[in-house]
């Protein structure tokens, strides 16, 4: 019998992409959630919460490999610190954290959380595997929606994505934890470099709508950051193959 597979973030976007994949490899999985939920076949749940520093210790007993996808707009580091804390204790093996393209180059409040939460991961005294993701298409496409329902769509000049299909993501996160604790591995983007006029334009299209879009600037620090691509994945970088149009087809057509 082998020890089940914690995944924080198991009921999220990521997650629900991840669970299954573990599942088909044939191995148990353990979530660690907020909420209460029932058992499934091969999938346990155990209640607690990282920024609370809550139900962590029982969520990593007897666990050998931790795959962290919990994230949120704050607190980031202060979950990992919490989940390193116990993984430590508990002589976890294996610990796998996704965090995003630019962490350690764009100078906004969220980036210094997944970075500092990359330095507490490798920190840990745990042998660790980091994978660097782009934004995924679900969120790109939450962006994009919001903006839709204004009567001018904006566009930020210079700022450029390379949104990635978050099922992607989830395969390479799964080959990832059941491989050997790589370090930092090859960020993972999409194929293809968008603007937000050329993110919004097919989504308007299959949805029927119409809008005006209207140039603005970014200001400061950031600002700059994104005009000079340090969003986007670095030379030696993954592509993932799914298209943000083939994704919006499949969501909206």
């Amino acid at each position: 019998m082998t020890s089940p597979i914690l995944v924080t973030g198991g009921t999220g976007t990521l997650g629900a992409h991840v669970v299954p994949l573990l599942r088909a490899s044939g191995h148990d999985v353990r979530i660690l959630t907020r909420h209460a939920r029932s058992a499934t076949d091969g999938v346990d749940h155990v209640t607690g919460d990282l920024l609370k520093d809550e139900g962590v210790e029982a969520a990593v007993d007897g666990v050998e490999t931790v795959l962290h996808l919990a994230g949120g707009p704050k607190g980031d580091d202060q979950a990992t610190r919490a989940l390193v804390r116990a993984a430590s204790g508990a002589g976890v093996r294996h610990l796998v954290y996704v965090s995003v393209i630019g962490a350690d180059r764009i100078p906004l409040a969220w980036m210094r959380t997944k970075l500092e939460s990359e330095r507490a991961v490798a920190a840990s005294g745990i042998p660790w595997t980091i994978l660097r993701a782009a934004q995924f298409h679900d969120l790109a496409l939450t962006m994009v929606e919001k903006m839709a329902k204004l009567p001018v769509f904006p566009v930020p000049g210079g700022m450029r994505l390379q949104p990635v299909d978050s099922r992607e993501v989830a395969a390479r996160l799964v080959e990832l934890t059941l491989g050997a604790p790589s370090g930092l591995v090859p960020d993972l983007a999409g194929p293809h470099l968008y603007d937000l006029a050329a993110l919004a334009r097919p989504y308007l299209r299959l949805t029927g709508r119409r809008r005006p879009m209207l140039p603005v600037r970014i200001p400061g620090k950031a600002g700059r950051a994104y005009r000079a691509g340090a969003n986007l994945a670095p030379a030696g970088a993954e592509a993932g193959k799914r298209t943000w149009e083939e994704f919006l087809a499949e969501r909206l057509g």
